[in-house]
């Protein structure tokens, strides 16, 4: 069995429309799985994480808090482009405990209050240290700040990247991901990426990026995406994705990693550190911070 580490797009900074999963579909689908626990991370933002919380746990299902952070290539309050370096590069971060959560929400706020830069509310490594405590990092998809150098061939630099990222969160909390949705370019990637977790003596895990339940729902998918971009189908230069982001069983998932089994079992490990609870009894005053009377 493994857990389920889901790029969930439920809601984005954008206008676009590119996930069509519904919570408690999914939470359904978990539980039928014999799933213990699903991580949802949304691009930069938690909108969607009391909802989900909730429909996990009628479930009997432990929901894992995070959020796909987008970084920025120097400091969040540069507002600029910077030559032969991406906007932003994603990070994906889960909530360990209730001072994770507490970091976690500060960081998203960081983003969208002072980050915000071409719809993109970025931050920035020394935001992330400054509110790591109980928090836990993937080091990204394929839009990662470790595979922005892979794509450039700089693999020195890589490691550099997943190393200044180990040094904020720690040996024990800072894992490598490794995804494959069938695209060739991931798998030599994979490779690549657990020679660097090796090197720097951490984890590989593996994560699935889920924008529809089940492999017949890609079509209606892709017809959303447009929907979202006012284009046609027909449009030879539109987004379209991999027919391969369905919400996979545990045994797929061991299918698809069967080079590296470990990578599966370090779901569990995740699962297992991460708990947290969020009061949501409207009549209880944990539900909101308590400010004293001066």
């Amino acid at each position: 069995m493994a857990a389920s580490f889901v790029h969930l797009h439920t809601h984005t900074v954008y206008s676009t429309l590119d996930g069509m999963v519904r919570t408690k579909a999914l939470a359904a689908k978990a539980k039928a799985l014999g799933m213990p626990a699903v991580a949802m991370t949304d691009h930069g933002n938690l909108y969607g994480a009391v909802e989900f919380y909730q429909s996990m746990t009628a479930e009997g299902v432990k929901p894992i808090l995070g959020c796909e952070m987008y970084l920025a290539p120097a400091g969040a309050n540069q507002k600029k482009e910077i030559p032969g370096r991406k906007r932003s590069t994603h990070v994906t971060l889960l909530a360990k405990n209730q001072e994770g959560w507490n970091q976690l929400t500060k960081l998203v706020s960081l983003g969208h209050l002072d980050g915000d830069y071409l719809g993109e509310p970025r931050v920035d490594k020394e935001q992330m240290k400054q509110h790591a405590e109980g928090v836990l990092c993937l080091s990204g998809c394929a839009h990662g700040p470790i595979q922005e150098w892979l794509e450039k061939g700089d693999q020195e630099a890589a490691f550099a990247e997943a190393q200044a990222l180990c040094e904020i969160y720690g040996k024990d909390d800072f894992y490598i991901e490794l995804m494959d949705h069938g695209y060739e370019e991931q798998r030599e990637t994979n490779a690549i990426l657990a020679d660097i977790a090796q090197r720097l003596g951490v984890k590989v895990v593996a994560t699935n990026d889920v924008h529809f339940l089940a492999p017949e729902d890609h079509q209606a998918q892709d017809v959303l995406i447009c929907i979202g971009e006012g284009r046609l189908l027909l449009d030879e230069n539109r987004k379209r994705y991999s027919p391969e982001l369905y919400f996979k069983t545990a045994e797929q998932m061991r299918e698809v990693f069967a080079e590296y089994p470990e990578a599966c079992d370090a779901t569990l490990e995740i699962a297992e550190k991460c708990n947290v609870e969020l009061s949501l009894d409207p009549t209880s005053s944990e539900k909101y911070p308590q400010f004293g009377t001066p």
